[in-house]
C-alpha cells in the first residue's frame, strides 16, 4: 500500500513540477530553468545526505555497469521534454502522454529484462490495459 501511495504522490509532484518549470522557463529560458532544477535538487539531496545517513560518496565508483550513472543526464532530458510538452500541449494532455509513454517503456523493459530488471512473461491483461489507455488518450484529445 505504501508503494501505491508513493507512486500517486510521485505523479502529482511530477505534474506540479512540470507546471512550475514551464512557468520559470518563460522568464529565465530553457537552460537556466533546467540548470536551476538540477542544482536545487542537488542541494536538497546534499542536505538530506548530511542529516540522514551519510552513505559513502565513493561507492558511486563501484556502480556497474557504468552507464547506470547517466540518470542525471536523463533527468536533464526529462526536465527539458516536460517543459516543452507542457508549453505546447498544456499540463493535462502532456501529463497523459508522458504517463502512457512511461507505461509502455516500463512494460517493454520488464518484458525483455532490460537494464538488469527481471524478465517478465507477456501478460495479455497488461497489453489490454495499455491498449485501453491509448484509447483513453484518443478520447481525451478529441476536441
Amino acid at each position: 500500500m505504501a508503494g501505491f501511495l508513493i507512486a500517486l504522490l510521485s505523479g502529482a509532484l511530477m505534474s506540479v513540477q512540470g507546471v512550475f518549470n514551464t512557468q520559470v522557463t518563460k522568464t529565465t529560458g530553457m537552460w537556466v530553468s533546467n540548470a536551476w532544477v538540477q542544482l536545487s535538487a542537488f542541494a536538497v539531496c546534499f542536505l538530506l545526505w548530511l542529516f540522514n545517513g551519510r552513505d559513502s560518496v565513493l561507492a558511486i565508483a563501484k556502480v556497474e555497469p557504468k552507464y547506470m550513472l547517466l540518470g542525471g543526464v536523463i533527468g536533464a532530458g526529462i526536465t527539458w521534454t516536460v517543459i516543452q510538452s507542457m508549453g505546447a500541449l498544456g499540463p493535462a494532455k502532456a501529463a497523459l502522454l508522458i504517463v502512457i509513454a512511461q507505461l509502455i517503456v516500463a512494460y517493454v523493459i520488464e518484458l525483455f529484462g532490460l537494464f538488469g530488471m527481471e524478465k517478465e512473461p507477456l501478460d495479455l491483461r497488461k497489453v489490454g490495459g495499455l491498449v485501453l489507455a491509448l484509447i483513453g488518450i484518443t478520447i481525451f484529445q478529441w476536441e
